[in-house]
């Protein structure tokens, strides 16, 4: 992300709903602040500060908390829906169109379960890791194009999931073409709209701040900090 890139983002922000302030709760903002993952969690470490890497981990896992928080999820499906945005990109081979990345960070998080919920504090359980990982698979299959079985893993998972696919697009104010910014009609979730502010502002801050020089997880956190979010 340069600062021509930067500028761009700025200069054509859309009308959009005022940024509010959400309020999140304790558990959220716990895991927030241990979202800057390490390194060696990516397939690909050069990926970690790529547009799939630990600033869009971050930013995606604090969309997905105030969504939870927008849908009434229970503390544990609210950790889950943070937890699985936060690693849903992790097993990218690129930063381009990666069919099936979901799928192999699903594979990866069942694996790594123990090592994953215990570096968010949070104990592990067979449900929580099938529904975290169902999350992360489908997160890259558009809804139309759900299988049967998709379609029942779904239907198991998705309050979680839905979650999960909007934070993802909303995220997406980081890419530079205005085309490929978030549309909600590929998405489920009626607080979709009125987040693109908070999306948006979380996007300019951090890449803002990381081009000025902080660490990218530094960055998202100041962003984080300054919206309100840990």
């Amino acid at each position: 992300m340069d600062h021509d890139t930067i500028a761009w983002i700025r200069d054509h922000r859309p009308v959009l709903p005022p940024a509010s302030a959400p309020v999140l709760r304790a558990q959220s903002k716990e895991l927030l602040a241990r979202g800057g993952l390490p390194t060696r969690w990516w397939a690909d470490t050069r990926l970690y500060t790529s547009l799939h890497g630990v600033r869009h981990a971050m930013r995606t896992a604090a969309l997905a908390a105030v969504l939870a928080e927008a849908n009434d999820l229970d503390d544990a499906d609210a950790a889950t829906a943070v937890l699985a945005a936060a690693v849903h990109d992790c097993q990218r081979r690129h930063d381009k169109d990666d069919r099936g990345h979901g799928a192999r960070a699903a594979l990866w998080l069942a694996a790594n379960a123990d090592t994953v919920w215990g570096h968010f504090g949070l104990p592990v359980t067979p449900r929580r890791i099938v529904r975290a990982a169902t999350a992360v698979r489908l997160h890259d299959t558009p809804y139309e194009a759900f299988t049967s079985g998709d379609r029942t893993d779904h239907s198991r998972a998705e309050r979680i999931t839905d979650v999960v696919k909007a934070a993802d697009a909303l995220d997406r104010y980081r890419l530079p073409k205005l085309k490929w910014w978030p549309d909600a009609q590929y998405i489920r979730e009626p607080a979709f709209d009125r987040l693109r502010g908070l999306a948006f502002d979380l996007v300019l801050i951090s890449e803002r701040a990381c081009h000025a020089g902080a660490d990218g997880a530094d960055a998202v956190r100041c962003a984080l900090a300054e919206k309100g979010l840990v």
